[in-house]
């Protein structure tokens, strides 16, 4: 499998009641699906996947994947501090016939390079489908490093990585020393950047209420080559980068999504939803991105 495009981590909807809402869900799938991003990812961190119970990460990803059907590619985060509960993740991931898996460091426990590799193995081997690695040190407490790409490059399942470390030389160093794990872009305000690197994708959780507008930056930078245009349209999205690292990531995500009439729900504890001011500045910031880039791609 090849990761080439827009790949959104899809938001889960909460009933009232704070329940996963299956239907709503349904929903969101389809409007990512008609607005033609490349893939779907099911148990990310802007899925909240972190506050979910076992049985509800599995039975989500086998309903995305009844809903999605083969229409685009289906990717499912196997995240855990255990590695026998990634393993299970893998191996649902495999039982319903997902298109890849999401691997990444298990957090808190702090492996080492050697000790990381080894989960990262066992998960592999659980599934035996395509791997996007996910390298997020700020989340996880430790950065995959050269020992860990030696080790794990040894898998021809591991074809990719959603690099999220914010460190350009971290970028640079997989560009040029391992050019056989396709970079990611996934740090948002540096997707330009992961562009001119080779990145043919971008993990972007934004796409779930503005995927047009990612979409016509990958388009501009990775199909077009046209990066003058590109840069312009980063320039646009820099507010909302600007706005989604203030502190309330999730939370200001499912807000947009509702701004486009989707129904989100609240957010599981112990997050907290956005404030009426909150709304109305991320409201403000989407209608200028929107209008921005509008004129841009229209005048190109």
């Amino acid at each position: 499998m090849k990761f080439e495009g827009i790949y959104t981590p899809a938001i889960t909807p909460l009933t009232a009641t704070g329940q996963i809402d299956t239907a709503a869900f349904a929903e969101v799938l389809e409007y990512l699906i008609e607005s033609k991003v490349h893939g779907i990812i099911i148990g990310g961190s802007t899925g909240e996947y972190y506050a979910h119970t076992s049985q509800e990460r599995i039975d989500l990803a086998a309903h995305a994947k009844e809903v999605i059907g083969n229409r685009v590619a289906l990717i499912v985060g196997t995240g855990a501090i255990r590695t026998e509960d990634s393993v299970e993740y893998a191996k649902a991931a495999r039982a319903i016939k997902a298109d890849a898996i999401l691997v990444g460091s298990p957090p808190y426990a702090l492996p080492t390079e050697e000790e990381n590799a080894i989960h990262a193995l066992a998960v592999d081997k659980a599934a035996d489908l395509p791997i996007m690695l996910y390298n997020y040190p700020g989340r996880m407490s430790v950065s995959m490093g050269n020992e860990y790409f030696k080790a794990v490059s040894a898998s021809k399942n591991v074809v990719a990585i959603k690099e999220s470390s914010g460190d350009m030389g971290q970028v640079h160093r997989l560009a040029t020393q391992f050019p056989n794990i396709a970079l990611s872009c996934g740090w948002d305000d540096q997707a330009l950047e992961f562009f001119a690197w080779g990145a043919r994708s971008w993990v972007c959780a934004g796409s779930n209420f503005v995927p047009r507008e990612h979409v016509a930056l990958y388009e501009a930078c990775v199909i077009e080559k046209d990066f003058d245009k590109g840069r312009k349209i980063m320039a646009a999205f820099m507010p909302l980068m600007d706005y989604l690292e203030g502190g309330k990531f999730v939370q200001a995500i499912k807000a947009g999504c509702a701004f486009n009439g989707l129904r989100t729900g609240s957010v599981r504890a112990p997050l907290q939803p956005l404030t009426e001011s909150e709304n109305q500045a991320l409201q403000t910031v989407i209608t200028n991105l929107k209008r921005d880039v509008a004129q841009i791609v229209g005048g190109a």
